[in-house]
C-alpha cells in the first residue's frame, strides 16, 4: 500500500451532519489530520479542492458482482473499477454466485479471490439455505458481514421458505441478518392470473410491479420484522420499494434500533411510468412501482424511516436482458452512477449533501458494525469521494466500465462529476480515470 502523503486542500468537508471548509492530511492510507488550514511539508502532494464536496466514499452494502462463476455478466475487478468511478470505495457482495457462498468455506475462498483484484474494500455475505443452519450458527465475527435471507423469489437452494428454518436462522445467527422480502406463492399465482388474462399474447413489462406485488413485498417484509421481534435479531430489510412496507420501520435514529431498512437508487429514481421507455432494461426484484411508492420512500429517507441507499447492482448481458418478458433476467448495473443520480437529488432540493452522506456511509458503516471506515475523521482510513457540483457528466457507451457494457443512463447528462475517489489513502480515480492496480482490502468489522 502506498505511504505517500497528500493534502487535500480548501475542501468543503460533508461530514456527520455539516459542511465546513477544511484541509485534510493524508498519510500511509489513513486520516492524519483534519483542520482550517495544515501545515503542509514538501514531500506531501497538495490538491486544491476550492469549490468542491469532499464526501466519504460510499460503502454499498448490496452489490452483485457475479463471480465466481457468472462473470461473462461481470466481476469482481470490471464492476469493482465501475464503483470507484462512482465514488463507491467499499462493497458488500451478494452470494447468489456460482457455487453460491453457501459455506464458510465457500466464504474463505472468495476472499482469496477478491485479493489483489478488487479496486474497493470488500466484505461477502454468507447466503442462507433451508439447510445450512450449522454454518450460520459457526460464523466468526468479520468472517462474513451479514446473512443474506432470499425470503422471496430467488436461484436454486438460496429461497429459504421453511419456517421452522427461518425461525433458527432468526433465533441462531451472530451477525446482521439481511432479507430480500417478496412472497414467492403469492408472485407464482399473480403471474399465473397474468398468464391467464393475455391469453397467450405477450405478458407488457409494465404488469411487473403487479406480478411482484405490494402484498408479496409487504407479507413478507412483515413476516422478517415479526420474528426479528420475537428472536431480538439484528435485522436489516434490504431494497424497500413500498410505501406499505413503510408501516414496519421506526422513525427514529438508526442507533436506537434493531431493525433497519433501506432502499436502492433505482427505486428512487423511476417509478412505473418508466417501463414503457426502458422496458425489460429497468425490470428488477422487487419491482419498481408507483410514483407515490417513490414519493414515499424519499419522505421516509429525509425522516428516518430509511437508514440506508445502497443500489442493489446487479449486471446482465445486453442480451440476456432483452428476452421478452417475464424470460428476462431482474436487476441492472448501477453503481458506476449511484452518487451522480443522488446528486441530482440534491440540485432538485430533496437531498441535502449530509443526508447523503449519512445514508450512503456513515449509517452502513455503524449499522454493520465497520471498523475506521464511513466518516471523515482522524485516525480513519482515507476512503473519500471529491464531487464537483459545477461540472457535468454525460454518460456514453465509451465511459460505461461494467462488463456488461450498458446502462439505463447511457446519453444521460449529469449535473455533477465524480472528480477523485481515494481508497486507503490512495488516488485511486482521477477525472475519468483508473489511475492504480486494484488497491481494495478485506473491511474490518469491530
Amino acid at each position: 500500500m502506498s505511504k505517500q502523503s497528500i493534502a487535500i486542500i480548501n475542501a468543503n468537508v460533508v461530514n456527520e451532519g455539516s459542511i465546513n471548509q477544511r484541509d485534510v492530511l493524508i498519510d500511509s492510507g489513513r486520516i492524519k489530520q483534519i483542520n482550517k488550514q495544515i501545515k503542509i511539508d514538501s514531500k506531501t502532494e497538495v490538491i486544491d479542492a476550492k469549490g468542491q464536496y469532499l464526501l466519504p466514499g460510499l460503502i454499498d452494502d448490496q452489490v452483485h458482482f457475479r463471480e465466481p462463476g457468472l462473470t461473462h455478466k461481470g466481476g469482481i475487478l470490471s464492476e469493482s473499477a465501475a464503483a470507484v468511478a462512482g465514488g463507491v470505495t467499499s462493497f458488500m457482495d451478494m452470494p447468489n454466485v456460482n457455487p453460491p457462498t453457501v459455506t464458510r468455506d465457500l466464504l474463505s475462498q472468495k476472499y482469496k479471490l477478491a485479493a489483489g483484484k478488487a479496486h474497493a474494500n470488500y466484505a461477502f455475505y454468507l447466503g442462507a439455505t433451508n439447510d445450512n443452519i450449522e454454518e450460520i450458527k459457526n460464523l466468526k465475527k468479520g468472517e462474513a458481514c451479514g446473512v443474506k435471507v432470499f425470503m422471496g423469489a430467488s436461484t436454486g437452494n438460496m429461497l429459504v421458505d421453511n419456517d421452522n428454518t427461518l425461525e433458527r436462522i432468526f433465533s441462531n445467527s451472530p451477525v446482521l441478518i439481511a432479507t430480500h422480502c417478496e412472497d414467492t406463492p403469492l408472485i407464482n399465482k399473480n403471474l399465473e392470473l397474468m398468464r391467464e388474462q393475455y391469453q397467450g399474447l405477450p405478458i407488457p413489462v409494465s404488469e411487473h410491479p403487479n406480478i411482484r406485488s405490494v402484498e408479496a413485498c409487504y407479507n413478507s417484509s412483515s413476516k422478517a420484522v415479526s420474528l426479528a421481534k420475537k428472536f431480538g435479531s439484528k435485522l436489516h430489510v434490504l431494497h424497500l420499494t413500498t410505501a406499505k412496507e413503510l408501516s414496519l420501520f421506526e422513525n427514529k435514529d438508526h442507533r436506537e434500533k434493531n431493525i433497519t431498512a433501506e432502499v436502492c437508487v433505482h427505486h428512487l429514481y423511476f417509478n412505473d411510468s418508466d417501463y414503457d421507455e426502458f422496458q425489460q432494461l429497468i425490470v428488477c426484484n422487487p419491482a419498481i412501482k408507483t410514483q407515490s411508492d417513490q414519493i414515499a420512500l424519499m419522505e421516509a429517507l429525509n425522516n428516518r424511516g430509511l437508514d440506508i441507499i445502497a443500489t442493489d447492482h446487479a449486471p446482465h448481458t445486453l442480451e440476456e436482458k432483452e428476452k421478452s418478458y417475464p424470460d428476462c433476467p431482474s436487476g441492472l448495473p448501477l453503481v458506476q452512477h449511484s452518487l451522480l443520480i443522488l446528486l441530482e437529488f440534491f440540485h432538485q432540493g430533496q437531498l441535502t449533501l449530509e443526508t447523503i452522506a449519512a445514508k450512503t456511509s456513515h449509517n452502513v458503516a455503524e449499522i454493520y458494525g465497520i471498523k475506521d471506515r464511513g466518516f471523515i475523521r482522524e485516525d480513519y482510513w482515507a476512503d473519500l469521494v471529491l464531487v464537483n457540483l459545477d461540472s457535468k457528466t454525460n454518460v456514453s457507451q465509451e465511459n460505461i466500465l461494467y462488463e456488461c457494457a450498458w446502462s439505463p443512463f447511457e446519453d444521460k447528462t449529469f449535473n455533477s462529476m465524480i472528480n477523485k475517489t481515494f481508497i486507503n489513502g490512495q488516488l485511486v480515480y482521477d477525472a475519468g480515470n483508473i489511475l492504480t492496480k486494484p488497491a481494495g482490502i478485506r473491511i474490518d468489522f469491530e
